[in-house]
C-alpha cells in the first residue's frame, strides 16, 4: 500500500465523524492529534511523550474509558508544566476533541494502527502528512484551499529560487510550512540528503535554515506536525507578521511565501512601525515586510505570489510599488493561469526580485511572462504541473536571454509570452502599474465563458474593494461638517 492509497483510506474516516458534526478541517485536526502519537512511536520519538499517553496505551482502551482518556490526553500534551516539548505544546495547544461517540473515535483509532505503517515509512511520514493536507485544500467544502498552495507551483519557484546550503529562508505567511519544506527537500535533493555536509551544517539546516510565521493557531497546528515529521526543527511562530511580533524576521538570503489576500479585518492597518507605507492592503503590508528583510548584499532573493490588485493599486499602491523597484531588482513577473487556486477567480503573478546593496534605481528592465492566456483550463480535476511550467523555467534559467528574445519581438510574434519593460517604459505607465496584457485569442471579445466572465467580474470587484478600502483610510479623521 503506498501513501496515495494511505491517504484514500484516512480521508474515509471522515464519514465516521458526518453524525458528529465534524467538518473536513476540524477533521484535519483531529487527525493530527491521534497521527501525531502513532508516527511518534513509527519513528521511535516518543521520548517526549509522558509514557500513559504513548500509542501502545492508547490502544489498548475502548468505550467512554477511551473517550475520558482522549480529552485528559489533549490538555496535558498542550501543558507545558508536564510535557516540557514545546514542539509537542505547540501541537496540542488549546486541542479539544470534537468527537463525541466513543465508538467512533475508538474506530479511528484502530483504523489507523491498522495501516500499512512499513510502506509508509518507506516512503516518508512527511510525504503522508503532505498527501494528507493535499486531499484537504482539494476538497472544495474544506475551506482549505485558501491557504493552500499548488505543490507544482512551490516547486517552480524554490527551483527558480536556487536555496544554498547555509542560507537563510523564510515564509512569513507560513500556512502548512509548504514552501520550507518543499525548500529543504531540494537541498536534501542536491546535497545527498546532508549526508556530505559537516555537523555544524547539518545542524544548522535542520535547526536554522528554514523558518516562517502563521497568524491561525489551527493552520499553524498542521504546520508545526508537517515541520516535525520532515526532520526540521525550525523557528515557526505563531502569530501576525504584520504585528510587532514579527519584527525577528530580517536578514534573510531567500524569501518564499503566498501571502492571505484582502485586507485586515476592520480596514485596520499593519500594527508594525517599521513598514514605510500605511495601508489596510495585507498584500501590500507582505511585499513591504518581505522586501525589507531581505539581506542588502544584491544576493538575497524572493518569489512571493501576489493578486493582481498589488501590480495596478494607486495611491500608496503606487508608492509601494516604486519604493519596490527602487530598492530591489524586479526582473521577473509571472502571471499565473486562472483556475490553479482553489478559490477561484483569483488572479494571481509571481513576482522574482532581488534585494540591492543601496536603496535606489536598483531595477533597470522587466521580464513579464504570460502564462494566462491561450493556456489549458485548469481546475480540480485539470491541476497544475510541474511540466505547465517547462517554457518558462528554459527560458528563465538561461544563460544569457537569446531564447526569450525568440519569443519576445512583438512584431515578428505578436502573441510571444515574454515582454521586456525598461524601467523608463514602467515609470511612464499610468500608477506606475505593472499589470502588463498583450496576448490576445480569438475568442477574446466573442466566445468567453461563463467561468471566465465570473472571473473578469471577480477580479474587477477586488479592485474596487481595495479602492474603497484606500479611500477609507485617507478619508479617515476628515471632518466633513459644515462650519
Amino acid at each position: 500500500m503506498n501513501n496515495q492509497e494511505i491517504v484514500a483510506k484516512l480521508w474515509q474516516e471522515a464519514n465516521v465523524l458526518r453524525d458528529d458534526g465534524i467538518t473536513y478541517q476540524d477533521y484535519v485536526t483531529e487527525l493530527t492529534y491521534i497521527l501525531f502519537l502513532k508516527m511518534s512511536k513509527e519513528q521511535e520519538q516518543e521520548s517526549d511523550i509522558p509514557e500513559k499517553y504513548r500509542w501502545d496505551n492508547l490502544i489498548k482502551k475502548d468505550g467512554l474509558e477511551l473517550k475520558n482518556f482522549y480529552r485528559q490526553l489533549l490538555m496535558d500534551l498542550g501543558n507545558s508544566e508536564i510535557v516540557k516539548n514545546k514542539k509537542i505544546n505547540m501541537i496540542y495547544s488549546n486541542a479539544s476533541t470534537s468527537i463525541d461517540e466513543p465508538a467512533n473515535l475508538e474506530k479511528i483509532i484502530k483504523d489507523i494502527d491498522a495501516l500499512d505503517w512499513f510502506s509508509a515509512r518507506e516512503e516518508g511520514l512527511g510525504a503522508l502528512y503532505e498527501g494528507l493536507l493535499e486531499k484537504n485544500a482539494s476538497e472544495t467544502k474544506s475551506g482549505a484551499g485558501q491557504y493552500f498552495t499548488p505543490r507544482a507551483l512551490i516547486n517552480v519557484m524554490v527551483q527558480l529560487m536556487r536555496p544554498q546550503i547555509g542560507e537563510r529562508l523564510n515564509d512569513p505567511a507560513a500556512g502548512t510550512f509548504g514552501f520550507m519544506i518543499a525548500a529543504d527537500q531540494y537541498l536534501r535533493d542536491q546535497n545527498d540528503n546532508y549526508f556530505d555536509l559537516n555537523k555544524k551544517q547539518q545542524d544548522f539546516q535542520e535547526r536554522q535554515a528554514f523558518s516562517g510565521m502563521e497568524l491561525v493557531q489551527t493552520t499553524h497546528r498542521l504546520a508545526m506536525m508537517n515541520e516535525y515529521l520532515h526532520g526540521m526543527d525550525g523557528r515557526l511562530e505563531l502569530g501576525d507578521s504584520l504585528s510587532a511580533s514579527g519584527k525577528w524576521m530580517k536578514d534573510f538570503d531567500v524569501v518564499l511565501t503566498n501571502p492571505p489576500f484582502g485586507t485586515k479585518k476592520g480596514g485596520e492597518r499593519a500594527t508594525r512601525d517599521d513598514l514605510t507605507y500605511e495601508t489596510s492592503n495585507k498584500q501590500l503590508n507582505f511585499l513591504q515586510t518581505i522586501y525589507k528583510s531581505l539581506k542588502k548584499n544584491g544576493k538575497a532573493r524572493a518569489a512571493v505570489v501576489v493578486p493582481d490588485n498589488v501590480l495596478f493599486a494607486d495611491g500608496v499602491g503606487e508608492d509601494i510599488r516604486k519604493d519596490l523597484l527602487n530598492k530591489c531588482n524586479l526582473h521577473t513577473i509571472l502571471r499565473l493561469p486562472t483556475g490553479i487556486f482553489y478559490a477561484q477567480g483569483v488572479q494571481t503573478n509571481v513576482l522574482f526580485f532581488t534585494r540591492g546593496q543601496e536603496d535606489k534605481d536598483n531595477t533597470k528592465e522587466t521580464w513579464i511572462y504570460d502564462m494566462r492566456n491561450n493556456m489549458r483550463s485548469f481546475g480540480k480535476r485539470n491541476p497544475l504541473t510541474e511540466q505547465d511550467f517547462a517554457d518558462f523555467i528554459a527560458k528563465y534559467q538561461a544563460d544569457d536571454l537569446t531564447k526569450r528574445q525568440e519569443d519576445y519581438d512583438s512584431q515578428t510574434n505578436p502573441n510571444g509570452r515574454w515582454r521586456k519593460f525598461t524601467i523608463d517604459e514602467i515609470m511612464a505607465r499610468p500608477n506606475t502599474s505593472l499589470d502588463i496584457s498583450w496576448m490576445t485569442t480569438e475568442s477574446d471579445e466573442e466566445d468567453k465563458s461563463l467561468t471566465e466572465i465570473l472571473t473578469a467580474m471577480n477580479e474587477k470587484a477586488m479592485a474596487i474593494t481595495a479602492a474603497i478600502s484606500e479611500l477609507t483610510d485617507i478619508l479617515e479623521g476628515v471632518d466633513d461638517s459644515d462650519e
